[in-house]
């Protein structure tokens, strides 16, 4: 359950960043900032703070390589799906939340790995030793 909500969270995360409906912070801030100017910059850092905290649990838990892998085996099944005619490319807003998608499974990879490699392996990291 706990690598369930760690994708989920990096999926609203990227969702309520950007998404191809209405409502996003990116169109709503493009539309208020003039006279919610305030309260776009709060958001904006409270999305930033979100970006730092999973970037840098992610960077620090697989690496870049781990990210370009892991990237490159989605881009692939992606591809595969497209060869076979099970997916589509033709429609926009499904790509784009195909590639949200993809950047919240990244992320919640990095987010989840210390738990899977435990799992798998029974070895535990020195960070996760408590004190």
């Amino acid at each position: 359950m706990g690598i369930f909500l760690r994708w989920l969270g990096a999926f609203m995360l990227l969702a309520l960043t950007f998404n191809p409906t209405e409502w996003n912070f990116v169109r709503w801030a493009q539309g208020h900032y003039t006279d919610e100017l305030p309260l776009t910059m709060l958001l904006g850092l409270l999305l930033a703070v979100g970006y730092a905290f999973c970037l840098h649990a992610t960077l620090r838990s697989i690496g870049a390589f781990g990210m370009v892998t892991i990237a490159a085996i989605f881009g692939c099944t992606i591809w595969v799906l497209v060869d076979w005619g099970v997916l589509t490319l033709a429609n926009k807003d499904v790509n784009l939340w195909l590639g949200i998608l993809v950047l919240s499974l990244i992320l919640g990879i990095g987010l989840s790995w210390s738990i899977v490699q435990r799992r798998l392996t029974g070895q535990v990291d020195v960070d996760d030793l408590d004190e």
